[in-house]
């Protein structure tokens, strides 16, 4: 009787156990309604209660019975769904998930001055994230962009300066913005690439190929715009350290505040390098200290909806040990003011004002004097108006810049300026909604060289269907000469005297690309073809009559090219990344200017990310290999008939980082550069300037995530 009675309670409890539970299924499409197999599907508030699909895309979930349920549906590559119901006994619940673009889905602004998303700009651009910048925990912006994309190299020029090769193009053909102004200052060619802050940077846009019909004179390469991260919460706060080989040691601290109709982000920064003796001999066999502070602050005001104003200003100060008996000092200081005003009928306004001062001193230790030897100051007015209508955009904008330059390089440090004048027009016609067509024409006027230009450019966009784009651009590339190339007379050394020449040609090209790009759920293939012929482009060369080298034109020469870009991404945290460039430089024989382009270039990212609920760590293998370079070399300085050929070694470099993610807002990295102990047998300017394998680490603290 006993166990009848106990079978009895035993089976009212399972009944009541089964009539107490819900059961939900169904099944998990795509946009095209075809099965996700491996999609997964958890309660929001119990991950435990948790399926994945199976090949035909069925889930089935037994669950408590409970009043509301929120389910979350995720599978990579695509965004999560998440849904909140009351459930029933049985319930059929089926879900179609849409595609994850990823970085496709942001909004850039470079490649056409205008907000549009990425997978919708006709003009191929590269965009690296806030997080691929931390993930690098790179400070100067050469370690960042030569590790994300193939083509670059940034190698040392005279003296130890920093100069940049970006296919073909050196650092006065690719123009450095800073949220799109420019950047006053120069050495041989190159912008002091150390005040390009990388602290508190939301995004990096780069378009490779001429931009001069909407940037004008140094947009015949390509463009790199940084962009300033903007808060979104009610206040924010970040303190980061970086320690590494050779005393290196970075301290930087940003604080947010977001706040009625104020936003307002403040960051500084300090960063310094001690002097690194090399292992083999070189061209040089030290490389020289630095230490630098960087100040920024930026303010956005916004009195009503439709209107808002944004300041900014900003210090920046280097020093560098290149004698024993004095220190190189450089200097810069901006401010700005920009208002924005949208109209009725989407009528957008922008105007502007910036200004830019970059100065060089030398500071004798034993007399304790500071020489100011050299400045560059900048004012720039700006205005930008935008019409959309029926889906096309109207843009027009128009820019003064007033440019002084004093310089050692002058006869007698003296001083020269010119006032810089420009209009631009741009149409973005949406044809079709798979079709889209993008035209720009600029007109520049440069007082002091008195040249007058006009750059057109045309890009065409056409989307076969949701996973497959073309894309074709023309653009006229355009660069003035500038004041140092005009009027330089400088004594290098006592060796020979280098002049510059008032009747320089404006260089000139003509750009043309073709690219494909195909994405699918977790995959991303991209395919770039392109070809320059530059005209009149400005080097030095020999003059006999004056026995020196002087500033001059020389003849059209080629730059062709290919690009590829492979992606992919799993549901278990794998995401892998292959970049490779071919780069061909044609110039004719005889001519003042040799090849030292690397042809083939290749970068490449395996990264493994996982996360629980106080804990996460990205874990990451970065490499970059640059193929040798033969290359032709003059044996006589006032001569460019007899050359001898030369070579310069490939390399490779791999790096691996580990960032974790600790309790609040708190990351920590870890970082094995050069893994693999690389080491040059001979130090070249174009050499890596390692001295094998080095270890350092870095912290990150989000302060404000505490208090969540």
């Amino acid at each position: 009787m006993r166990n009848k009675y106990l079978l009895i309670a035993f089976l009212l409890c399972w009944v009541t156990n089964l009539w107490s539970q819900h059961t939900i299924s169904g099944i998990v499409y795509d946009e095209n309604k075809a099965p996700l197999e491996g999609a997964t599907v958890v309660v929001k508030d119990n991950p435990k209660l948790g399926v994945s699909t199976n090949h035909k895309g069925y889930y089935e979930l037994v669950i408590p019975q409970t009043s509301s349920i929120t389910l979350c549906v995720s599978f990579v590559g695509y965004e999560t769904q998440i849904l909140q119901f009351q459930p029933r006994k049985n319930n059929q619940k089926d879900f179609y998930l849409k595609e994850d673009l990823g970085l496709l889905g942001e909004v850039v602004v470079t490649g056409t001055r205008t907000p549009k998303l990425l997978k919708d700009v006709p003009i191929l651009t590269r965009v690296i994230s806030a997080d691929d910048i931390q993930k690098v925990n790179a400070t100067h912006i050469g370690d960042l962009l030569q590790e994300e994309l193939p083509g670059i190299e940034f190698s040392y020029s005279m003296n130890q300066q920093t100069s940049l090769n970006m296919q073909g193009f050196g650092g006065n053909s690719v123009l450095f913005l800073v949220d799109g102004e420019r950047i006053a200052g120069e050495t041989l060619d190159n912008i002091d690439y150390s005040r390009l802050n990388l602290d508190n940077v939301e995004r990096i846009e780069i378009v490779k190929g001429a931009v001069s019909s909407l940037y004008g004179s140094n947009a015949v390469g390509g463009v790199v715009n940084l962009i300033s991260k903007a808060p979104t919460k009610a206040w924010t706060t970040n303190l980061n350290s970086f320690w590494g080989a050779h005393d290196e040691q970075r301290y930087g601290g940003s604080f947010g505040v977001n706040k009625g109709m104020v936003n307002n982000v403040f960051n500084v920064q300090y960063h310094q390098t001690g002097a690194i003796d090399l292992k083999n001999d070189g061209e040089y066999d030290k490389i020289y200290g630095n230490k630098s502070w960087n100040f920024k602050d930026r303010i956005i005001f916004t009195p009503f909806k439709d209107l808002k104003f944004t300041g900014k200003a900003g210090y920046f100060f280097r020093e560098r040990d290149s004698k024993p008996d004095m220190k190189e000092r450089y200097r810069g200081f901006n401010g700005g003011l920009k208002g924005n005003y949208h109209f009725a009928d989407d009528n957008d306004l922008e105007l502007s004002y910036t200004f830019d001062q970059y100065d060089k001193s030398d500071y004798a230790l034993d007399t304790k004097r500071d020489i100011r030897d050299y400045s560059n100051v900048q004012h720039v007015f700006h205005g930008l108006y935008h019409r959309s209508f029926s889906k096309n955009i109207l843009t027009v904008g128009a820019d003064f810049m007033h440019d002084y330059l004093m310089s050692y390089q002058f006869t007698d440090k003296g001083s020269h300026q010119q006032n810089t004048v420009d209009v631009f027009g741009q149409f973005d016609w949406n044809v079709t909604d798979k079709f889209n067509v993008i035209s720009g024409l600029r007109y520049d006027f440069f007082s002091e060289a008195e040249i007058n230009h006009v750059s057109p450019s045309l890009g065409m966009m056409y989307k076969f269907n949701d996973h497959c784009t073309l894309r074709g651009s023309y653009a006229g590339g355009f660069r003035a000469p500038t004041l140092k190339e005009m009027f330089m007379s400088f004594n290098m050394a006592n060796i020979f005297m280098i002049y510059g020449n008032p009747d320089l040609k404006p260089e000139s090209s003509h750009n043309f690309s073709l690219s494909t790009e195909y994405l699918r759920s977790n995959y991303n293939f991209t395919a770039t073809g392109f070809f320059n012929l530059v005209d009149n482009r400005i080097t030095t060369a020999w003059n006999a009559e004056r026995k020196g080298m002087v500033y001059t034109n020389m003849a059209k020469l080629q730059v062709a090219g290919a690009e590829v870009n492979a992606s992919a991404r799993y549901a278990c945290g794998i995401s892998t990344r292959l970049s490779y460039s071919y780069t061909h430089e044609h110039i004719k024989k005889g001519q003042p200017l040799l090849s030292t382009t690397r042809p083939h270039a290749l970068t490449a990212k395996v990264e493994y990310d996982k996360s629980w609920k106080n804990y996460g760590f990205n874990i990451s293998l970065n490499g970059r290999f640059l193929s040798k370079l033969t290359t032709d070399e003059y044996t006589k300085q006032n001569s460019y008939e007899e050359t001898e050929k030369a070579t310069y070694p490939a390399y490779t470099m791999w790096k691996l980082n580990l960032t974790q993610r600790v309790w609040k807002g708190i990351n920590i990295s870890f970082i094995v550069d050069n893994l693999f102990n690389y080491v040059p047998k001979y130090y070249y300017s174009n050499s890596p300037s390692t001295t094998g394998t080095t270890i350092s680490a870095g912290v990150s603290i989000d302060v404000d995530k505490f208090f969540k």
